[in-house]
């Protein structure tokens, strides 16, 4: 059997004093209540959203930072939004100007800090 590592050995027994002070009422354990997560969208609702910005699809996967072709799929029901684009889905649904405002503020970002342009390396005649 190999022998345990003090650190791990530590935290286990840490661990053990912390069920026992809570078994014995001398301790509340922390809990943390995590939000549902959200409703899945269909492509109708996924429209909805985007009309509401006024945004044609192109612009309204910018806002999303997802493909055009992600947000046609969503609208005709072969794909749906998950993970964090279905987060921001649901703000934008529910609060469209915070959408907005962070389009907004990008904006404001890109004029203060134009994109540099690469040059190209020249071809060396030989």
């Amino acid at each position: 059997m190999k022998a345990m590592k003090d650190e791990t050995f530590t935290e286990l027994l840490a661990s053990a004093n912390e069920a026992l002070d809570h078994a014995q009422g001398k301790r509340n354990l922390r809990t943390t209540t995590l939000p549902l997560p959200p409703q899945p969208l269909n492509g109708r609702a996924v429209k909805r959203v985007r009309a509401a910005l006024h945004a044609s699809q192109a612009v309204f996967a910018r806002y999303l930072n997802v493909s055009t072709k992600l947000v046609q799929a969503w609208e005709a029901n072969r794909r749906r939004p998950d993970g964090p684009a279905l987060v921001l889905l649901h703000i934008a649904a529910r609060q469209p100007q915070v959408i907005e405002s962070v389009r907004q503020d990008a904006a404001s970002d890109r004029s203060r800090h134009p994109r540099r342009r690469r040059e190209r390396p020249q071809a060396v005649a030989g």
